[in-house]
């Protein structure tokens, strides 16, 4: 399955970077990703939590599922803290979202920055993108890269 997948992959790549000398394996890991890339990086966080201390998803989609193993259902696997950047018409889309994953965050006791960020449409991250919004981006960016500061 495409969800065993990701987590092979995750497992391997984590492991390629860990047999790196330059990799400082006493530090913690971090993983980002674009729309379908953000249950990848959550499902990366829960396959590997000793190693993915953060993790950012930018306009992801499939984040809050009924399955078993929908990201948002692996949340207690995590030791992880995140930021979840979310489109204003991603949030239009499925408006209760936001409000179960910052539940699930919070029973886990888990850091996590959850935010729509206005006026923006789904793929506003991308510079190449058709709806590329810059000014939101950049705060979503910066945002990204003050989490990995204080947790990396």
């Amino acid at each position: 399955s495409k969800k065993l997948g990701t987590v092979r992959d995750a497992t391997a790549f984590v492991g390629f970077l860990d047999s790196q000398p330059q990799v400082d394996r006493k530090r913690g890991m971090a993983s980002t990703g674009y729309c379908m890339g953000g249950p990848m990086v959550m499902r990366t966080a829960a396959a590997i939590p000793a190693r993915i201390k953060a993790g950012a998803t930018f306009h992801g989609g499939g984040l809050v599922g009924t399955e078993a193993d929908s990201p948002d259902k692996l949340i207690p696997q995590m030791k992880a803290s995140y930021l979840i950047a979310i489109a204003e018409n991603d949030d239009q889309r499925a408006p209760t979202d936001k409000d179960t994953l910052r539940a699930d965050f919070a029973a886990a006791k888990l850091l996590a920055e959850i935010e729509v960020y206005a006026g923006t449409k789904h793929g506003w991250c991308p510079p190449d993108s058709r709806v590329y919004d810059a000014a939101q981006a950049d705060k979503a960016w910066g945002r990204m890269l003050a989490l990995f500061g204080r947790t990396l």
